[in-house]
């Protein structure tokens, strides 16, 4: 079980890599994509994924080259806060800090961790067959490599996931998000905060990631879609300056577009000395902005079960006993939120934003202190 095969080299990928190495495991990766991207996206590691990434020494690193949150908030368009998640009693009571950072840059970081492990590029898996202990994956450009173990970090349309499993759902949750990095420059008030206003049928969200990049993303429901090219400017009219500043100070070519989906919670995340991790395993809504977050802490129990457990099946069952009840969690809780959030009812929204101002504060920090602690 020494060494580790593992499938997607994004940011659970890459995690996952570095734990194992430091557990002294041997790490071959390969990826789809032929090569890494300089994406128009950001992320928002919260306290839960820092703790990890301190344990692993990444996170100075981390620190360096993105932004200190310390609030994340709901508004409405007017900017009077509905909710506010104040974070600085966590940091307290964790050590660490959220840092909001370019997805580029923080996948640069994880890959200055992993030394001279090797990562095969334009590698697309196309079949995987298992025989007595020894998983055969098979790549579209026809080559094909043998392994021990191997752990499916290869995303939402997971192709490990596929050939282990058949009966798996994708949940359209009937949203699309437009996502940038802007040049604005905006009141000096949201440097160390995330915001996400909340409108009728749509919401827009932004962060600082850099003193001079702010990366936000814009959400619709499906049915008012028509093109990923749609005026932005346009659909979020009715929204303070501050929000079109921020689009109109955005390169255009740079800017994604994607529909945002789910997984349905599995029952099982492995089969035989195959492991799912990450999307693969328990992919979930961005309202929460804990995708990348659960893939993180999943990455680093994984690591923790595969060293203390000798039988490959005893150190599977455990990290999913350890992740899935959480996971499972952050699954529903974003779904639901997302519905709340992006409610095209006049009514219904007057009454969200109404009662989610009269939420107490205890009960944010519980619903926060439930996301943040890690369980192993």
């Amino acid at each position: 079980m020494n060494k580790i095969t593992i499938i997607g080299a994004g940011i659970g990928g890459l995690t996952t890599a570095i734990a194992l190495i430091q557990k002294g495991f041997e790490v071959e990766i390969f990826e789809n994509s032929p090569a890494f991207k300089k994406a128009g996206s950001g992320i928002n590691l919260a306290i839960n994924a820092m703790q990890i990434y301190k344990e692993l020494g990444v996170y100075d690193d981390i620190l360096l080259q993105g932004n200190y949150t310390n609030s994340m908030n709901a508004l409405n368009k007017k900017l009077k806060v509905l909710t506010s998640a104040k974070l600085q009693k966590f940091e307290e009571k964790y050590k660490v800090k959220t840092v909001a950072i370019h997805r580029a840059s923080l996948h640069e970081i994880l890959l200055n961790h992993i030394g001279n492990t090797k990562i095969h590029l334009n590698k697309k898996l196309k079949s995987l067959e298992q025989n007595n202990g020894n998983v055969n994956l098979v790549f579209e450009d026809g080559t094909s490599h043998n392994a021990t173990l191997v752990i499916g970090a290869d995303g939402i349309h997971s192709n490990v996931r596929k050939s282990i499993f058949k009966n798996t759902e994708l949940r359209d949750a009937k949203q699309v998000c437009w996502r940038g990095i802007s040049k604005a420059r905006i009141d000096k008030k949201y440097k160390k905060e995330l915001n996400e206003i909340w409108g009728k049928g749509n919401r827009f969200g932004f962060v600082h990631i850099t003193p001079e990049e702010v990366y936000w993303f814009g959400l619709i429901n499906k049915d008012k879609f028509k093109s990923k090219d749609e005026d932005l400017q346009q659909i979020f009219s009715d929204y303070p300056q501050t929000v079109k500043n921020i689009i109109a100070e955005t390169d255009k070519k740079e800017i994604l577009c994607n529909e945002i989906w789910d997984l349905k919670p599995i029952d099982k995340w492995y089969n035989g000395n195959v492991c799912l991790l990450g999307d693969a395993a328990h992919a979930t809504t961005p309202n929460l902005g804990q995708g990348a977050c659960q893939a993180i802490e999943s990455a680093m129990a994984l690591s923790i079960c595969l060293k203390e457990e000798n039988n490959i099946e005893t150190a599977f069952y455990k990290y999913q006993l350890i992740r899935k009840e959480k996971a499972n969690y952050v699954t529903k809780t974003s779904w639901l939120l997302g519905k709340m959030a992006q409610s095209n009812n006049s009514i219904i929204c007057i009454l969200r934003n109404v009662i989610t101002k009269l939420t107490p504060k205890f009960i944010t920090e519980k619903q926060s202190e439930k996301i943040l602690k890690l369980n192993f």
